[in-house]
């Protein structure tokens, strides 16, 4: 059954982990160094935007806020798809607030520093540190919850190979995705915001789906081939299927590739910050999918197995 030109990707489950151990350390590395960005959602703070068009010196319009505020701010600029119309981004630290005198004075300041730009505010919000780790709090409990459902429904659907395991192996390759995703955010200098969160729960489903296809794949071949090893029936399966995963893996970047080239042309930051970490995430999907869940699934049972044969020979 097994054809001598299929890739071993239980072979170079070594080299796989190697790779994921080198991004691991790298991104470790770039966390400590350029550290983590949070959201004002997560952290708390102050953020309102103005819109105007023609140009403005970011730098500039920063000084006129701070002047106005005797604090330091940080404004960033995005643009409309249409380019007609920008925006200025201003956002304060944790447990900083702006009344709305304050606010009137800056846009005053701004008006008339700007008078051709039509500056005018758009929007306000402001979040308290204790909300904001509340927020915080509860989304990690929805990926974590989120991750408990995968082990569970893997583990019932496909207790005929050994379910915990199957659902285990899947999570522990979701969580790679994960984290790479991550690392992504902490290289391009993304927030970490309710997109982000998004992010996770798409890969979640994601890569979860084609794990899925891989691990139905053996549930049948171990009916119809029974003789297979463990390692047999996986890169078998793997293979029957790898074509399938890299198709959609690929048309799913691009798509998602296109949405990245949209927000960077015209600074949309608000699709930038989805963007990028699914695009990655999409990548390390279809790589942890083929070459490292099943082949770990493997690992285990190799394991697991000569101990429960022999536990029940003593028995």
């Amino acid at each position: 059954m097994q054809n001598k030109k299929q890739f071993n990707f239980v072979k170079h489950f070594k080299i796989a982990s190697i790779v994921y151990g080198a991004i691991l350390v790298v991104g470790v590395i770039l966390t400590i160094i350029f550290g983590v960005e949070l959201d004002i959602n997560f952290k708390g703070g102050t953020r309102f935007t103005y819109s105007y068009t023609g140009e403005i010196d970011v730098a500039e319009a920063q000084g006129v806020i701070e002047d106005v505020l005797k604090q330091s701010v940080t404004v960033s600029e995005s643009s409309s798809i249409s380019g007609d119309e920008k925006n200025l981004v201003v956002s304060l630290v944790a447990d900083s607030s702006v009344s709305a005198a304050a606010q009137e004075e800056i846009t005053a300041a701004l008006k008339e520093k700007y008078p051709d730009q039509a500056v005018a505010l758009l929007d306000s919000n402001s979040v308290s540190a204790t909300v904001a780790g509340g927020f915080f709090a509860k989304s990690i409990f929805a990926v974590v919850l989120a991750s408990l459902l995968v082990i569970l429904y893997v583990g019932i659907r496909f207790r005929k190979i050994g379910g915990v395991s199957a659902g285990v192996t899947a999570l522990v390759a979701l969580v790679f995705d994960i984290i790479t995703a991550f690392f992504s955010c902490v290289v391009f200098r993304l927030q970490i915001d309710t997109n982000f969160m998004a992010v996770v729960l798409t890969i979640l489903g994601y890569s979860l789906n084609d794990t899925i296809v891989i691990y139905d794949r053996i549930r049948e071949n171990k009916r119809l081939y029974p003789a297979l090893s463990t390692e047999e029936l996986v890169n078998t399966s793997v293979n029957q299927v790898k074509a399938r995963t890299i198709n959609t893996a690929v048309m799913t970047f691009l798509a998602v590739a296109t949405v990245v080239v949209v927000s960077e042309f015209f600074g949309l930051t608000t699709l930038r910050s989805f963007a990028i970490p699914m695009a990655v995430g999409i990548v390390s999907g279809c790589y942890s999918t083929l070459c490292l869940s099943a082949p770990l699934w493997v690992r285990w049972r190799n394991y697991s197995d000569p101990r429960k044969k022999a536990k029940a020979a003593k028995a």
